[in-house]
């Protein structure tokens, strides 16, 4: 194993591609199953509301990754641009878990 650290840029580039391509994995998962499905647990308007914000942070993180690729890893994003969308991923797995409960519940009462 080498002893030589390493660079900013290889740093950013390993951490940051991948935290960006969790992202678009959850904001893709929420987004189809808003897309998909009724959610009872939640309003049409909070429904609606959530899409939106995931379709929205999904372009946001979307120009990040293009950046990032564009200058060969130069460039990193603001925490306080992670923030929101870390956020929203937290969203994503509470939306997950409701549903499942949700499905969970139904299939008891049977």
């Amino acid at each position: 194993m080498s002893s030589e650290r390493p660079t900013e840029k290889e740093l950013l580039k390993s951490v940051l591609e991948p935290l960006l391509e969790d992202f678009q994995y959850w904001f893709d998962r929420s987004r189809t199953l808003l897309e998909s499905e009724r959610l009872t647990f939640f309003s049409a308007k909070e429904q609606t509301e959530l899409l939106n914000k995931i379709v929205r942070s999904k372009k946001e993180v979307s120009t990040a990754q293009i950046l990032l690729k564009a200058t060969n890893g130069e460039v990193g994003i603001d925490s306080n641009m992670l923030l929101p969308w870390h956020q929203l991923v937290v969203e994503c797995w509470d939306l997950a878990r409701k549903r499942r409960q949700t499905k969970g519940d139904r299939l008891s009462d049977s």
